[in-house]
């Protein structure tokens, strides 16, 4: 389908579609959206801000039997601020219908949750361990539900969540239709999908091109400076609407948000160790405009949609180089402009050549009192000193020593492999 106008939607549909300002699917939409019409389990391998939620959500909707009492369909995601988002776009959908809805996350009574069970939602959106809590005390009843659906799968899977969602979807139907959707598949988690996926479709988005549209890296070497003052160069030549400092632990993302409130830089923070109260503060603060920077770890990269990001900084490259294009892909989005900005040490090259593997274009800059200059191509001494390597392997290749040695043939040998490297030289620059 090439629009949203094409598929056959109920009317209600079609107008929170046109409200949304919704036109045409993405890329993943249109693959996904006809297999869960049809009820055809499927992976859906895509990146953040790929149209994913939607890809699932409508297809959902569609089929919900508004007459029908009882848990239809289960969507499950790793973290509180995912889930919410989830609920909140499916809430945008169902206005105008009777379908009963609930989120089911942490951090909420969880009595009062149990008490407002007594009747059964037809979708339910929430964290696996809120769901299969609720499923253990028999407050939701999941063995009605033809439909599951499991949202940033690899992300679940390291934040130890697979068990909790094989908890709950034991107890849900043996032909279950089950949608997992996810950046990356990791071998760990075949096991589990093996079990509850019998030949599945697999979508998988090469979407690494969108990923990169709109935005400019920039390397930032880090040199003599600590990586403190470096951070301090850059934040004083950017003026972002919102800032995202990428760090690898929640340890490093404290140290360098004490560090910024020492310099006078007030800076939010998100990391896994806030509790449940901290980050719905720390959230309403972001959405209000309280910060012009975030200190994060990664599971700001994927667990959390913040609009209005203009730059993101990586303070240290991620070990999983996986997140960082779940960093990058914050900013940038529905059409805007965005620059990434990463910090590195020459240690960082071999991760560094493996992210422009990914399709990401570096440019290499240096910044002074809020000055930016471009510095030399960061690959430049390297190409010199293998193509010296490979004009004296084509000189040696000519000159080969005589079968009968004369003296000074060692200095002929030489004069002669020179003559030859000169010419390959000349030769090198004429074609550049």
């Amino acid at each position: 389908m090439s629009k949203y106008a094409d598929y056959d939607f109920k009317p209600f549909l079609r107008k929170a579609i046109e409200e949304l300002g919704f036109v045409e699917p993405t890329p993943i939409q249109k693959e996904m959206i006809p297999l869960i019409l049809r009820g055809k389990s499927a992976i859906g391998q895509a990146h953040t801000g790929t149209g994913k939620t939607h890809s699932f959500l409508l297809p959902i909707v569609q089929r919900i039997n508004e007459e029908k009492d009882e848990v239809q369909a289960v969507i499950t995601s790793p973290t509180r601020e995912l889930a919410q988002q989830i609920y909140d776009a499916l809430n945008q959908l169902i206005e105008e219908t009777n379908i009963q809805t609930k989120l089911l996350i942490g951090g909420t009574d969880k009595q009062r949750m149990i008490d407002k069970l007594k009747t059964q939602p037809q979708i339910v959106v929430g964290t696996p361990g809120r769901i299969r809590d609720l499923v253990k005390e028999n407050a939701l009843l999941v063995h009605t539900a033809q439909i599951l659906v499991v949202d940033e799968a690899d992300l679940a899977f390291d934040m130890g969540f697979i068990e909790e969602i094989d908890g709950f979807a034991s107890s849900m139907p043996e032909n279950l239709e089950m949608y997992v959707f996810s950046a990356t598949i990791p071998e760990k988690l075949q096991p589990f999908l093996k079990k509850y996926m019998e030949s599945p479709v697999h979508i998988k988005m090469n979407d690494k091109r969108p990923v990169a549209e709109g935005i400019e890296f920039i390397l930032v070497p880090v040199r003599s400076k600590s990586r403190n003052r470096r951070l301090l160069d850059v934040i004083e030549g950017i003026n972002p609407y919102l800032a995202v400092i990428f760090c690898n632990t929640r340890k490093n993302a404290e140290s360098v948000a004490s560090f910024l409130a020492e310099e006078g830089i007030r800076a939010g923070q998100i990391h896994g160790d806030l509790s449940p109260r901290d980050r719905k503060k720390m959230m309403k603060q972001i959405r209000d405009l309280e910060f012009q920077y975030i200190v994060a770890t990664d599971l700001a990269a994927r667990g959390i949609d913040i609009q209005g990001i203009s730059h993101v900084i990586n303070y240290e490259i991620p070990e999983d180089l996986e997140f960082f294009i779940h960093r990058v892909g914050r900013t940038a989005r529905a059409g805007n402009k965005g620059t990434a900005i990463t910090l590195f040490e020459p240690e960082d090259e071999d991760a560094l050549v493996r992210v422009e593997k990914m399709g990401i274009p570096f440019v290499q800059k240096d910044v002074k009192k809020g000055e930016w200059t471009e510095l030399k191509e960061r690959h430049a001494r390297k190409n010199r000193v293998k193509q010296e390597n490979e004009i004296d392997t084509i000189a040696k290749a000519k000159v080969r020593k005589p079968k009968k040695v004369k003296p000074g043939y060692k200095r002929a040998m030489k004069w002669e492999m020179d003559k030859i490297k000169k010419k390959e030289r000349r030769k090198r620059n004429r074609t550049k």
